[in-house]
């Protein structure tokens, strides 16, 4: 229909101020001919590319479309569908010697345009965010040896939301009492109990005093809130969203608060019914979250408390935060910050079998084992391994990272506790591991807290290059959502589930490693595993 015709390929089509200059280029500067004199055609399949007609006499004309089911645009619309098009194209007049020259020659300078296209479609392509350790982001698997778990393009992104980093909601002139939050456990769950109570608290309109940390039998020590974290930064960050206070009034603080213990309690229920009259009748409360409840159901205001006490609010103080730093400056860069859990009471917990373990590491987890804490038999154990609940041995960690493309000289801080099992399955593969014991003096580390170690190890997590946990606990959670918070997305939790499912199916070596990049790309691109508290983080599609 359209005659002889030279056209640029599907492969080659460049949009956009790249189409237009390289058709520029193309047929070089001179006597500017109005852009009435374009045919612009536009094809609903492939989108724009440009043709050139020699059997016509007329200056080379930029096509929009394909030669046989494009369609003519008038030249008042020729700029709603390629607004960077100038409103003149460079080519000497049709009777003008320049413009006889130009028409014999065009193709000679039309085609080497072509070529050039694709190579200004990747130069003036936004770039993505930069790879960990300098391989290139893509979209597609690349080829096996190759292939990088951070290199994949994301679809989506989970960020702070917007709403409650605004001026909240005024706290109202009158409180109801005081409350006390205590909280219990490991440095990780003592601050999960403290971001709930900042809610409640709020949710209770009541005024929080500092919280206890109860850490004597977890660590067999103690340790209290200011020992961890930075009291004043605390008390000024909460500042209109909850009242904090570091004293209360000699007359409430001379009697014991009256204690209050929903960690216990199942089901939904209902802070305002069940603690308020509490509250307004003893005047001052301690108080221990409840670890089942639901945030959702909360106000807004009282959302906003905790996300701003739990994900702005808390920082460490000044001599923890010195030491984290100086142990953050002495791991080689890039690293990746690995929170490897295989210890003999967790295992134990688990209630999972494991067969090919040493002596040593069963003897272990027999002696934590105790009472009530049997192995899983049978079909009841086939199910709770197939569902993800059996941690991982430091050698299929070690496996799963290889068929990640971690490379085997990565530098890996390794976050964990002391009494890690079978870790020579791990160090036997990666060679460059690190931690916060071979890293800091012995003096150093005998004379810090329990807390402050882990506090350590959270610090580091959360400015590590990379990080990837093999569990999903405690300090999996905050770590991932302080990383989040600033923005930082090489972040991934290894899927217990689906190398017990596929390992199950009798997969291994080559369709084992295949079949565990499928898995996480998947989750990785799609923004999925993290378990971010929804109303205090959004999605975001790329």
């Amino acid at each position: 229909m359209w005659g002889s015709t030279v056209s640029v390929p599907p492969a080659t089509v460049i949009s956009g101020a790249a189409a237009s200059w390289a058709f520029l280029l193309a047929t070089g500067y001179g006597v500017r001919t109005p852009l009435p004199d374009l045919d612009i055609f536009v094809d609903d399949m492939w989108g724009p590319h440009m043709v050139w007609d020699p059997s016509s006499d007329r200056t080379p004309s930029a096509l929009l479309g394909s030669t046989r089911r494009g369609r003519r645009l008038p030249a008042d619309q020729i700029q709603r569908f390629h607004p960077a098009v100038p409103a003149t194209v460079s080519c000497p007049p049709a009777m003008s010697p320049a413009a006889a020259w130009c028409a014999k020659h065009r193709l000679r300078f039309l085609l080497p345009a072509l070529f050039l296209a694709p190579v200004l479609y990747f130069l003036l392509s936004p770039p993505s965010s930069p790879p960990f350790f300098g391989l290139p982001a893509s979209g597609e698997l690349p080829p096996s040896g190759s292939r990088l778990i951070w290199a994949q393009r994301r679809l989506v992104e989970w960020r702070p939301c917007g709403w409650w980093q605004t001026a909240p909601m005024p706290v109202p002139s009158r409180r109801t009492g005081y409350v006390r939050i205590d909280c219990y456990g490991g440095l990780n769950q003592l601050r999960r109990d403290l971001c709930d109570g900042i809610g409640v608290a709020r949710l209770l309109n009541a005024t929080m005093v500092l919280p206890k940390f109860e850490v004597a039998a977890y660590w067999n020590e103690s340790s209290g809130f200011a020992d961890v974290f930075d009291v004043d930064y605390f008390i000024e960050q909460t500042r209109g969203y909850v009242e904090i206070v570091k004293e209360i009034p000699a007359e409430i603080a001379s009697r014991e608060p009256f204690k209050v213990d929903c960690s216990k309690r199942k089901g939904q229920f209902d802070y305002v019914e069940s603690v308020l009259p509490v509250l307004l009748e003893h005047q001052y409360i301690s108080l221990t979250p409840s670890v089942n409840q639901r945030r959702d159901r909360n106000p807004s205001y009282a959302k906003a408390s905790y996300c701003q006490g739990c994900y702005n609010a808390l920082r460490l103080n000044k001599k923890a935060e010195s030491k984290a730093i100086e142990l953050l400056q002495t791991i080689p860069k890039p690293f990746v910050s690995l929170h490897l859990r295989f210890e003999p009471d967790m295992v134990a917990y688990s209630r999972c079998a494991y067969t090919d373990l040493s002596s040593k590491s069963l003897d272990s987890i027999e002696a934590a084992r105790g009472e009530g804490r049997k192995v899983l038999t049978g079909d009841a154990a086939r199910l709770w391994r197939n569902r993800g609940k059996c941690p991982l041995t430091p050698s299929e960690t070690a496996f799963i990272l290889q068929a990640l493309g971690i490379p085997t000289s990565a530098n890996i801080y390794l976050a964990a506790g002391d009494g890690l099992m079978e870790l020579e399955g791990f160090t036997s593969v990666y060679k460059n591991i690190y931690t916060k014991s071979s890293l800091l003096t012995h003096e150093d580390f005998e004379r810090m807290h329990g807390n402050t170690k882990a506090a350590l190890d959270y610090y580091v997590s959360v400015n590590s290059d990379a990080y990837i946990a093999t569990f999903f606990g405690n300090m999996d959670k905050m770590v991932t959502a302080m990383r989040t918070m600033q923005g930082l997305q090489k972040t991934l939790v290894l899927s217990r589930r689906a190398f017990a499912n596929y390992t199950a199916a009798g997969l291994a070596g080559e369709q084992l490693a295949n079949a565990m990049w499928d898995a996480h790309r998947e989750e990785y691109i799609r923004g999925r595993g993290s378990a971010l508290p929804e109303h205090c983080f959004c999605e975001f599609r790329l």
